[in-house]
């Protein structure tokens, strides 16, 4: 059945990724179908616990990384993972010199880690995002954000799952 899951999303991704190349002309799509290849189909397979550190890397790098200026609100006990709600908050003047530019939504447990990608601005006026995300299982759920310097700032917060989502056939 796995096998099955991963070759329906993987024929989905192919039809994404052939729609791309003929809209775009995919001079770069080489190197990022390789990527999405390695992240999304490798990712599907293990829906297992990850550390901090695993889940951080690929955004950070070698970037400072501190616990400031971001307010993740989720609830400890969510009733259902298919629709928990996330409502995140940063502290950030939003001025051309000093702002938010990316949002990162990582999920310590989901088969994607990587659960929505925004993209701020000076014209945003305020990094004040709220969404639900699907969740599966007890899990820590990490909100990245990276500034304009290049330094990043997270939060974290637990939840307990009682109805797992991300392990359907959808």
């Amino acid at each position: 059945m796995r096998s099955r899951l991963v070759s329906r999303r993987h024929a989905a991704l192919r039809l994404w990724q052939a729609t791309l190349v003929t809209s775009i002309g995919g001079g770069w799509l080489r190197t990022a179908q390789a990527q999405v290849d390695k992240l999304t189909i490798t990712g599907l397979a293990e829906a297992r616990l990850r550390s901090f550190e695993e889940m951080v890397r690929p955004y950070v790098q070698s970037q400072t990384l501190t616990k400031e200026a971001v307010t993740l609100s989720l609830p400890m006990l969510a009733d259902n993972g298919h629709m928990v709600p996330l409502s995140l908050k940063i502290d950030s003047p939003m001025t051309e010199e000093a702002h938010i530019t990316h949002v990162y939504l990582l999920s310590q447990r989901n088969p994607v880690p990587l659960m929505a990608k925004f993209v701020l601005g000076p014209w945003s006026g305020r990094a004040d995002l709220s969404t639900r995300v699907r969740l599966s299982g007890n899990q820590s759920v990490i909100a990245l954000a990276r500034r304009s310097d290049g330094s990043f700032i997270y939060d974290a917060q637990e939840v307990v799952v009682t109805e797992a989502a991300c392990v359907d056939n959808g």
